[in-house]
């Protein structure tokens, strides 16, 4: 017959399941915590990337009598020589918006 085996195994059998079901719970926990930090950290990146790619809010558009005003000036004072054919071209560029 088998050795009688005392109450010690049962309680070192026991002792075992404890502290191996409270790693598994103590790990599990952990992971989740992990994975929370994660998602988090996406959604602030997310968040980020999309902040950035929001198109810029549309410049009003002139009136067209404002626009002509201003290109006459600016035709006035390239001709008194105030103005270079190149300032000319990128002031009139940028009235025009383009």
């Amino acid at each position: 017959m088998f050795p009688r085996r005392g109450p010690g195994l049962v309680r070192g059998m026991a002792r075992t399941a404890v502290v191996a079901g409270t790693a598994t719970a103590v790990s599990n926990r952990v992971s989740r915590n992990q994975a929370e930090r994660w998602a988090a950290k996406d959604q602030e990146e997310y968040e980020q990337q999309a902040q950035y790619a929001q198109p810029a809010p549309a410049q009003p558009q002139q009136d067209m009598g404002d626009m002509t005003a201003e290109l006459e000036k600016l035709a006035d004072l390239k001709e008194k020589g105030i103005l270079t054919d190149e300032e000319f071209a990128a002031k009139k560029q940028q009235i025009l918006g383009l």
